[in-house]
């Protein structure tokens, strides 16, 4: 077996140029006490054998896509019994390694790129890193301060928890085959907050509800909490959401949580809303 075709509906775009990916492995600094690295998607293992090469972690990758499964038994018999063929979305990361901080690396097929950083979110306390090759809008959006147009939901929600770093842009004609945008590889670094000086449930929903009418004032935009007008005088509700970094966005998660309606009640964020 020498080859794995592209599959279009699992979104693969290989990339064939040792010298990038020779870079993105490299971006790992390894976190205090990160001895797991898990990549997703290997494809064919153009990052996966520059990963192996290094002992001072152990390697193990995720993958759903049974014919890269068969090739990576083939060509990279030292992952043994390190391949999950699965996929990474459905996976308790507790039970994979259960106890063990780790990494995450991968190049990350676009059409589920939101929600792997969602479930990178839904396990901050075991992911410490993450090196990821996205498209180029999501990175943007990802590092991106507050007072930009492309500062969103997810921005947010992971700069609360993570150290956000733009490294480098990838053009398409790396891959096969190539995509129709430019790609970007990320970094994200756990910081020290183990949790936030608010309800984090409630916290979630403000973002969300925020940025739903990012074109809104926050006086506005989160009128469904029910508050009272007076409660609603400071100046912060005269900004909108894209003004407002992650401490703003905890005092005023503080703020609602004084002064919402009894009873008032807003959906949960999901997977869907990450991408706003």
């Amino acid at each position: 077996m020498n080859t794995v075709r592209p599959k279009k509906h699992l979104g693969q775009h290989f990339l064939a140029d040792p010298n990038i990916a020779r870079n993105i492995v490299g971006a790992l600094q390894l976190p205090d006490g990160v001895k797991e690295v898990l990549e997703i998607g290997p494809g064919m293992g153009v990052l996966t054998q520059y990963l192996l090469q290094n002992p001072a972690y152990q390697t193990s990758v995720v993958e759903i896509d049974t014919e890269s499964v068969a090739y990576l038994k083939v060509h990279y018999p030292a992952l043994a019994d390190r391949i999950y063929a699965t996929d990474f979305l459905k996976q308790s990361l507790a039970t994979m390694f259960p106890d063990q901080p780790l990494a995450i690396i991968g190049n990350f097929p676009y059409n589920i790129s939101s929600q792997i950083f969602f479930a990178v979110l839904n396990n901050r306390q075991q992911v410490r890193e993450v090196v990821g090759m996205i498209q180029k809008e999501v990175a943007q959006r990802l590092a991106e301060p507050p007072g930009s147009k492309t500062y969103g939901i997810l921005s947010v929600l992971l700069q609360a928890f993570y150290k956000i770093e733009y490294l480098f842009t990838v053009p398409p004609h790396v891959f096969n085959p190539p995509p129709k945008v430019e790609s970007a590889v990320v970094r994200l670094t756990r910081n020290d907050t183990l949790q936030l000086d608010c309800d984090e449930k409630l916290f979630f929903r403000v973002v969300k509800q925020a940025f739903q009418t990012r074109r809104k004032t926050l006086r506005n935009a989160l009128k469904p909490f029910g508050m009272p007008a007076e409660a609603t005088t400071d100046p912060i509700f005269e900004k909108r959401a894209e003004q407002l970094g992650v401490a703003d966005f905890v005092g005023l998660t503080q703020r609602v949580a004084q002064h919402q309606a009894a009873g008032a009640s807003l959906p949960d964020l999901n997977i869907d809303d990450v991408a706003e």
